[in-house]
Parts: C-alpha cells; sequence; structure tokens
C-alpha cells in the first residue's frame, strides 16, 4: 500500500454538521480498504480564483494508506458529491 495525502475543497455554505457528515463519508470509504491515519480541517481559506462560482471554500487534508483501486473510488465520490468544489490527490514518497 502507498502512502497518499488529499487536499479537499469543500462549499463554504456547507455547515458544521454538514462538514461531519461529509468527514465520515470519506473515512468509511477510506476504511474499506485502506487505513486513514488523519482529517486536518483546516477551515474557510480565500480561493486563489474563482471556483464554482465561489471566492472562499473549506479546506479539509485526508493523509491515509491505500491501493490504487481506492484511489479511483474515493475521486468517483469526490466527484459526484456536490458539496465537494475542487479536489486532489497526491501520492506521497516514503
Amino acid at each position: 500500500m502507498n502512502k497518499y495525502e488529499s487536499v479537499i475543497i469543500v462549499n463554504p455554505n456547507v455547515d458544521e454538521e454538514g462538514i461531519k457528515a461529509l468527514e465520515k463519508k470519506f473515512t468509511d470509504i477510506i476504511n474499506n480498504d485502506g487505513k486513514l491515519e488523519k482529517i486536518d480541517n483546516l477551515g474557510k481559506r480565500k480561493l486563489a480564483y474563482e471556483v464554482k462560482k465561489n471566492n472562499e471554500g473549506i479546506y479539509l487534508v485526508l493523509t491515509f494508506e491505500a491501493n490504487a483501486d481506492l484511489i479511483e473510488e474515493l475521486q468517483r465520490n469526490y466527484r459526484i458529491t456536490d458539496e465537494v468544489i475542487k479536489f486532489i490527490v497526491i501520492r506521497i514518497e516514503e
């Protein structure tokens, strides 16, 4: 298994309960076939440019270990989740 870091930018209009629900959803997906190390909520930050008509976003950083198959499934879920406005998944070199 490789180590990955995923940065997700969530719509700034999502409330605290919505953020917790997203964290649980992505945690469950990762823990099905991988191992979540930590989730950091960096809070609301200004974006460098407008994304989906938003100038701000809530940043979540997930650090986890997983196989390549899980990354595809995770990215698919990011795409179909309306609250996620931008994301990236990066493999961390050990």
